[in-house]
Order: structure tokens, then sequence, then C-alpha cells
């Protein structure tokens, strides 16, 4: 079974050279182009029965686990690579995506002061990005419905909310104390005493 991107896939891959899979048990494919300097790596991976399946009643409307990972991540990333696709063999499910598609990405490398000028809008690039994907994925209707009309969504947000507060403070306190000690350097706008 294959999906209906095959044919313009297809259409592209003819121009890359193929190499065999560099493992057995992760298969990663490596498509050459023009030269050694246009790399296009794949990653083909079996989609196995979802860990929300025990929890949910209904019946999902995929006739594979591949097409509900391809479906899940075309809901939630801004703009799905055309290589996302799926298929089956030997009755197994399998979904295929570029392989570390680094596209808008941010190395924040240690020591790095000036980095930290930029993680601010890094972060509120993320967030966005997190925010589109929850806008493109939801049904309006079913979660207001789903939150009803009392406090209780509300307050069981505010426990988890001031529980992750409680953790991330611990977490700091843990950091700062490596910092201090020198077991770790971290990166600082100011030099931290």
């Amino acid at each position: 079974m294959i999906n209906q991107n095959w044919w313009f896939t297809t259409l592209l891959v003819k121009q890359f050279q193929y190499c065999p899979p560099l493992d057995k048990d992760i298969v990663v494919i490596l498509l050459k182009g023009v030269d050694n300097d246009d790399p296009l790596f794949l990653q083909v991976k079996e989609a196995q029965t979802s860990v929300l399946h025990p929890y949910g009643s209904e019946k999902l409307p995929y006739d594979s686990h591949g097409m509900r990972v391809m479906t899940g991540q075309r809901l939630t990333q801004g703009t799905p690579h055309i290589f996302l696709g799926r298929g089956e063999y030997e009755g197994k499910h399998f979904y295929v995506r570029q392989l570390a598609d680094m596209k808008g990405s941010r190395d924040f490398a240690e020591g790095d002061i000036k980095a930290l000028d930029d993680l601010n809008e890094y972060c509120t690039v993320c967030g966005w990005a997190l925010a589109l994907a929850h806008a493109k994925s939801g049904d309006p209707a079913m979660i207001a419905g789903y939150c009803g009309n009392s406090d209780e969504l509300d307050d069981a947000i505010a426990r988890f909310a001031l529980a992750c507060a409680k953790q991330t403070d611990k977490d700091y306190a843990a950091l700062d104390k490596a910092r201090r000690t020198g077991r770790i350097r971290v990166a600082a706008r100011e030099v931290v005493k």
C-alpha cells in the first residue's frame, strides 16, 4: 500500500543515487545527489500501536499505524516535508521521513554567551510552532465540551502548573549547586559567583 504522494516522491528520488541501508536495526537510507555534498537521509521506522491505544474506546479512522503517524505529523508540523510517507511490508506498518531535518533550528553551545541573546526569540518561535500545532489539530467544539463549565479543569491546570514550578525550582537549585561546586560550567550573561 503506497500513499498518494508516491508518484511525486518517486520523481524526486530518481534524481538521487540509492545506497543500501546503513544498519539492519536502524533503517536509514542515504540518497546521493549530484555529489557527496548533496546527501539526503531518509529514516524508515516501524509505526507501532499508539501508546494511547489502551486508554481510548474509539476506533481511529486510519487503515494503518503508518497512516496514523503520518496524519499526526501533518497536523502538527507547520510545513511537513515532501518525503513524509508510509507503507506496509509483511504485515508491518512503516512511515518514512527525512532524518534530522534541522530547518529553522538554532545551536546553543556551552559557553556561547552571545547565543543567550537569541534564546528568548528562539523560545518564542518554538512556542508559536507549538501553538500552531495545537490549533491545527484540535476540534474547538469537542475541546470546549471536554472542558465543561466547572472550575475542575482550571483547578487541575493550576495544580499542574504549580507542581511544574516547584520541580523547576528544584532543578534550578541542583543546577546552581553543580555550578557553584565546579561540577559543571554554565553560560551566563554575567559572571555569577
